[in-house]
């Protein structure tokens, strides 16, 4: 079984019927869990109305660092991160790539969360391009190894996943490895430990070959776990087993559907 680390259902711009659909789909294809992660606070009621009456979707509280016109206080995002239903914190994090001029809010709303991650023993999840020494560096200086995390969505370095390791942070790949121009991003998975690893879709974007140019969907998700499993030569059984297994782990508020 299989576990969608990370997708925004919400966004997939589907009416409760198709939604419904688009679940059973990933369902049949073995997807156990998912994980909808949220990119406003302000969005966050609407998200989750969108997804509550699925058992097996879990949901975080965040405001994602190409949100910074929704960011949010530290008071509001406690609140609302302190829900029963809140899973994790995030997404967060740093994105110079898009937005470098916004750099000093985002460092801002990265420190909140992680504060509000130690304060609520919620794990992070993390969002980071062409920020990888500010990303570390505030982790480090913030405690939150406290909290541990993910890295979500990675195509940074091999030594970036290695020094967010160090914090007990994990490594989630999504559809892009299976991208032909990916081959640096390749050489880091299989050198990945597989104790840290996670999988995602991230849909509705980034759909993994042989979907691309179509809107992702978590039910494509086996088909990264068959790219990794094909990269590091193991079963595809088992790659769906450690993932999985890492998955409650790290997110150990969510539980499968029995």
């Amino acid at each position: 079984m299989f576990v969608d680390s990370h997708c925004h259902l919400d966004r997939l711009d589907k009416n409760p019927e198709e939604l419904n659909e688009l679940v059973e789909r990933a369902r049949q294809r073995g997807v156990e869990h998912f994980l909808c992660v949220c990119v406003s606070v302000r969005e966050f009621d609407s998200m989750y109305e969108a997804v509550k009456g699925f058992d097996d979707v879990s949901v975080s509280c965040g405001v994602h660092p190409l949100h910074q016109d929704d960011v949010c206080s530290y008071d509001e995002l406690l609140q609302k991160a302190s829900r029963p239903e809140v899973v994790a914190i995030g997404e967060t994090g740093l994105d110079y790539y898009y937005s470098a001029e916004t750099r000093e809010l985002q460092q801002q709303s990265f420190i909140d969360h992680i504060r509000v991650a130690n304060e609520l023993n919620k794990p992070l999840i993390i969002h980071t391009r062409d920020a990888r020494e500010d990303t570390i560096a505030l982790l480090k200086a913030h405690k939150a190894s406290h909290t541990r995390g993910v890295l979500h969505c990675f195509t940074e370095s091999l030594e970036m996943a290695r020094a967010a390791i160090e914090m007990d942070f994990y490594i989630s790949i999504s559809g892009i490895v299976t991208f032909n121009g990916a081959k640096e991003l390749q050489q880091v998975v299989r050198e990945l430990p597989l104790d840290r690893l996670l999988i995602e879709t991230d849909s509705p974007w980034l759909a993994p070959v042989p979907h691309r140019g179509q809107p992702n969907e978590p039910a494509y998700v086996t088909d990264v776990a068959q790219f990794i499993a094909d990269l590091k030569e193991i079963p595809l059984q088992r790659l769906a087993q450690v993932t999985t297994d890492n998955f409650y782990t790290l997110f150990d508020h969510c539980r499968a559907t029995e």
